[in-house]
Order: structure tokens, then sequence, then C-alpha cells
């Protein structure tokens, strides 16, 4: 192994973590609100950054293998995981057309930490395209490094991911001024809405 080699593996990881995180999604689209109303944004940018590195790890160190060879697993979290987006979609539907639409977000009741990490996590760990993306995409992309060259692969994956959460996270405060009107926020809950709404129903048609 070369200085070289694992700078381009590295790099390599990094480019390709990067197309695959930065999306629009049920992950993405929290944390977005979340990093908007600055309600526990250190924990929940946090919790998608380990989650995606313990992810990264797996697949790199080839756990792709099991979970292809074990479909039934991804089966079940594609059902969980469609229940649970689909829920959190009528909860978003709920903050934009319910009486709470009518104030602003500083008003509205703030989220316990616990719940906020709650939903993180389930947001993450219940949806199967992470497992489909980190673990088995991005092993199988790994698979064709020799170690310890995909670990470093591996790794700038893994920074993608912190980076991409911290920006969006710490970032998405800049849009505050946007979201003084409750308007502002039924419009952000409404795309939060349909973007759920479609990643539910697309896991039970099985995309």
């Amino acid at each position: 192994m070369s200085v070289s080699s694992a700078a381009l593996a590295a790099a390599s990881g990094l480019g390709f973590g990067l197309s695959l995180i930065v999306a629009i999604g049920a992950q993405n689209a929290f944390v977005l609100r979340q990093g908007i109303s600055g309600r526990h944004v250190p924990a929940v940018v946090a919790v998608c950054a380990v989650s995606d590195i313990v992810l990264i790890a797996a697949g790199v160190g080839g756990f792709g293998v099991v979970v292809e060879s074990a479909p039934a697993v991804l089966v079940v979290a594609r059902y969980a995981g469609a229940a649970f987006l689909i829920g959190y979609a009528v909860l978003a539907v709920r903050r934009a057309f319910g009486a709470a639409a009518l104030r602003t977000e500083a008003g509205r009741a703030t989220a316990a930490l616990g719940a906020t990490v709650a939903t993180s996590l389930a947001l993450t760990w219940l949806n199967p395209h992470v497992y489909l993306d980190t673990v088995v995409l991005l092993g199988s992309f790994a698979s064709t490094y020799a170690s310890p060259d995909r670990w470093f692969l591996g790794a700038g994956a893994m920074l993608a991911s912190v980076l991409w959460f911290t920006v969006l996270g710490f970032g998405a405060r800049l849009l505050g001024p946007l979201f003084t009107r409750p308007r502002a926020w039924r419009v952000l809950d409404s795309a939060i809405a349909a973007v759920l709404l479609g990643l539910g129903v697309g896991l039970l048609c099985g995309g």
C-alpha cells in the first residue's frame, strides 16, 4: 500500500459517499427541519453521522454479503420502514394544516430530546434504502479495493457523512429568517410530508 493509493481510495470513498447521501430523503428532511428550528441539532447530527459510520463499517467489513443472503431481513425492514414513514408523513400534514400551523414555529412545543433522538434513529435504521446504499452498494464498491485501501475508502465515505450532516444540520439555521412566518413552515412540512409519503408508498410497492 502506498500513500497515493490510500489517498485515492479515501477520495473515492468521499465522492461515492456524498453521491449516496446528498439526496432528498426522510433522514435529510428531518435533519433540515431540526436545523431550521434549532432544536437538538447536535444530537440529531451525531445520531445520523454515527449511524452512517456504523453502517459503512459493516459494509466495508463484508456484512453486505450477509444482508444479501437474508432477504427476509430487508422485507421486514421495508414494511416497518414504510409504516413509520407514512405515519410520520401524517404528522407532517397535521403540522402543516392543523391548528398549530396558525402559530409560528417558535411558539410551538419543543419535542423532548429523547423523542427527537428516537425519531432520528427510526428514520435511519428503519429505512431499508440505508442498508442497500451503505452496506450493500458501498460494501460492493469497497470490495473492489485491496485491504487496507478499502478501509481508507470507508473512512472517506464516513467523512462524507459527517461533513454532510454537519453542514445540513447547522447550516440550515441560516434559513431561519425565511421561517418567521407560519406559511413558510406550512410549505416546508407539506414538502416533507410529500417526500415521506412517496418513500413510504415506494417501499410498500417494493421500490
